[in-house]
C-alpha cells in the first residue's frame, strides 16, 4: 500500500500534487461524504492515464477483487444515473477524488478515494492498516431486462441481509424487526464520530437459531471481505457472532424500501434503500472506535505531542 501511494504521488505534476498531497494533521482527514459536492484532493478527471491507473492500483491494495469490482461498477453507474436524469447534472465516472495524508511509509499516514456513492478510507499507523469507513452506494440498485438483473452491484449485501431474517425463528424475527418503515437513510449518515449504539438493537446473535446465526456470520464476513484476504481475516478473527445484534426496519417482502444494521463491539454495518427510492441503496462498514484510526490515532497523536 505504501509503495502504491508513493508511485501515485510520483506521477503527479506540481499542480495535482498540491491538491492531492496533504499533511497528516490536515482537518479534512476525518471525513465521510457520499453525495456529490466539492471534495479535498484531486479529481480523476484531472489526471493523465498513468496517474489515474496509479489511483486504481492504490485502491486495489485496500480491497478484495470482488469489492474492487463493485467499486468500479459503482463509479461507472454515475453514467447510468446521468442518463436516467436526462444528463441534467453532468454526472461522470471520473468525478472521484484521491487524497493522501502524510508521507506513505511513515509511522502515520492515510489515503481516501471518494465520490458519489463511494468512500474508501485507509489509515496506516505503525504499519497497521485501519480500514474504515468504507461506503458503497448504488443508484439504481439493479438494472433489469424483463425482470432479470443485468447489473446488481450490491445484490449480495441485500440478499445476505434477507437471509438472516428468513432463517430466524418467528420469535427472533419479531425481535429483529424494529420498525414498520425504513429510515430515510443510514443512521450513521456522514457523521465522523459514532457514540454508542443505535437503538433498538434488534435481536442478539445468541438468540438466533443455528441457521440464522450462520447467516448473520456470512453477512458480516461478506462486508469484511471488502478488504484484502489478510486484512479481512484479521477483522473476522475479532468477531463473535453471539455478541452481534441484527435489526431490520421496513416490510420484509422484496420490492419495498427496507433497512438493516449489524452492531457489535467496534462494528457497525448498515444497508438502506433511501426515502422514496426502493431501487437505490446505501451501505457502510464502520468501526466506531477505530474509524480513521480511532483510539490508536488519538494515542499516537498524544504521544507525539508529549514527545
Amino acid at each position: 500500500m505504501s509503495e502504491a501511494a508513493r508511485v501515485l504521488l510520483s506521477r503527479l505534476d506540481d499542480k495535482t500534487t498540491e491538491l492531492a498531497a496533504r499533511p497528516f494533521d490536515d482537518s479534512t482527514l476525518r471525513r465521510l461524504e457520499y453525495q456529490p459536492q466539492p471534495r479535498p484532493g484531486v479529481s480523476l478527471a484531472d489526471l493523465d492515464v498513468d496517474a489515474r491507473k496509479a489511483v486504481h492500483h492504490l485502491l486495489a491494495t485496500g480491497m478484495s477483487l470482488h469489492a474492487y469490482s463493485q467499486a468500479m461498477i459503482l463509479m461507472a453507474m454515475e453514467e447510468v444515473q446521468d442518463r436516467h436524469e436526462n444528463w441534467r447534472k453532468s454526472r461522470h465516472s471520473n468525478d472521484y477524488w484521491i487524497v493522501v495524508y502524510g508521507h506513505p511509509g511513515d509511522d502515520a499516514w492515510a489515503w481516501r478515494l471518494e465520490g458519489h456513492h463511494l468512500s474508501v478510507q485507509m489509515t496506516v499507523l505503525d504499519g497497521v492498516v485501519h480500514p474504515a469507513p468504507i461506503f458503497f452506494g448504488a443508484n439504481p440498485l439493479a438494472v433489469r431486462y424483463r425482470g432479470r438483473p443485468v447489473i446488481r452491484p450490491l445484490g449480495v449485501e441485500e440478499d445476505l441481509g434477507r437471509a438472516v431474517l428468513a432463517e430466524a425463528t418467528p420469535a427472533a424475527r419479531a425481535d429483529a424487526v424494529v420498525a414498520d418503515t425504513a429510515p430515510d437513510d443510514i443512521h450513521s449518515s456522514t457523521r465522523v464520530h459514532i457514540d454508542g449504539q443505535f437503538e433498538p438493537l434488534g435481536v442478539r446473535g445468541d438468540r438466533l437459531g443455528p441457521n440464522a446465526r450462520a447467516a448473520l456470520a456470512d453477512l458480516v464476513t461478506f462486508y469484511l471481505a471488502r478488504l484484502p484476504d489478510d486484512l479481512a481475516a484479521r477483522e473476522v478473527a475479532r468477531l463473535d457472532p453471539d455478541t452481534l445484534h441484527f435489526a431490520w426496519a421496513g416490510p420484509t417482502e422484496p420490492g419495498a424500501r427496507h433497512y438493516y444494521r449489524v452492531q457489535g463491539p467496534d462494528l457497525l454495518i448498515e444497508f438502506d434503500t433511501p426515502v422514496n427510492e426502493p431501487n437505490h441503496a446505501h451501505t457502510v462498514l464502520r468501526r466506531p472506535r477505530s474509524d480513521f484510526g480511532g483510539d490508536v490515532l488519538a494515542a499516537h497523536r498524544a504521544e507525539s505531542h508529549v514527545g
